[in-house]
């Protein structure tokens, strides 16, 4: 794991799927906050362990394992043993990954029902595919990639998000409710009450919602879709400081602050990735 406390990034587009991200870490002490994504995320644990929360899932990710995270499914990490965790790790698309499907003719959207697997054939197309998206032979690492996520989701992809059951109380339609105020407003801080108000609930109610639809609190919520917001700018090419501000953050440090967290990479990092050819 190299020597003690030492922690290593690296992050790119992969040269021929121009929306598809990567990521090559070393991590002792960085921890993740409760954050999701819009799009899949497929890491292989290649040294030590990772401990961390997918959905309402606690798992521990061990050296060879594959975690596999559905799009907007909350998930957080942090070192599962002192010696920390290596990991590669890659972003598709929701779109990506439907075309492969239909390709294979998966009948339903891709998705995974569990977040944490052993299976070594696949580990090893990843681990493959990952390498050839940091080389130089575009055609080789778009077949690799392409084979590795064939794979991938003939053996572990079923169409069910976990722990997926009905709706009580309309909650759903509440929640529909809460995240339409809130991307309406999104430099605001919304009081639970004005959410309470638009549902006719109590804030508590509001905060149960929340949990139970999205498995996050109003707060973190509020937070990836700002997030989402910075990367939006970002890929315009704005300035950090202007990002920070349109996005809701109190300034450049807070957007870098929360920026890390969720993606264990810096805002100026992702963005030099994105702007790769």
């Amino acid at each position: 794991m190299g020597r003690a406390g030492q922690e290593s990034r690296a992050f790119w587009r992969h040269p021929r799927f121009a929306d598809l991200s990567l990521l090559a870490a070393r991590f002792t002490r960085h921890r993740y906050a409760l954050h999701t994504h819009p799009t899949y995320v497929v890491a292989l644990v290649t040294e030590g362990a990772e401990r961390l929360r997918v959905g309402r899932q606690r798992i521990l990710a061990p050296a060879g394992s594959l975690i596999l995270v559905n799009p907007e499914e909350p998930h957080d990490g942090e070192a599962g043993v002192e010696a920390g965790w290596a990991y590669r790790t890659c972003y598709p698309t929701l779109a990506l990954m439907q075309s492969v499907a239909e390709e294979i003719g998966l009948p339903r959207p891709p998705l995974f029902a569990a977040p944490l697997v052993a299976d070594e054939e696949v580990a090893r197309a990843f681990a493959g595919a990952h390498w050839a998206a940091a080389g130089s032979d575009a055609l080789e690492a778009e077949t690799a990639m392409l084979l590795a996520l064939r794979l991938l989701l003939r053996r572990h992809a079923n169409g069910v998000m976990p722990g997926d059951v009905p709706a009580a109380g309309g909650a759903r339609g509440r929640v529909a409710l809460y995240r339409e105020a809130i991307e309406a407003s999104l430099t605001e801080e919304p009081a639970l009450a004005v959410l309470a108000a638009l549902a006719g609930v109590t804030r508590f109610q509001v905060i149960r919602d929340f949990r139970r639809e999205l498995g996050l609190a109003p707060g973190a919520y509020l937070r990836g879709r700002r997030l989402h917001r910075a990367a939006t700018l970002m890929a315009r090419g704005e300035p950090l400081a202007q990002v920070a501000q349109e996005a809701g953050f109190a300034d450049q440090s807070h957007l870098t602050r929360a920026f890390v967290a969720a993606h264990g990479v810096t805002p100026g990092a992702w963005r030099r990735a994105m702007r790769q050819n």
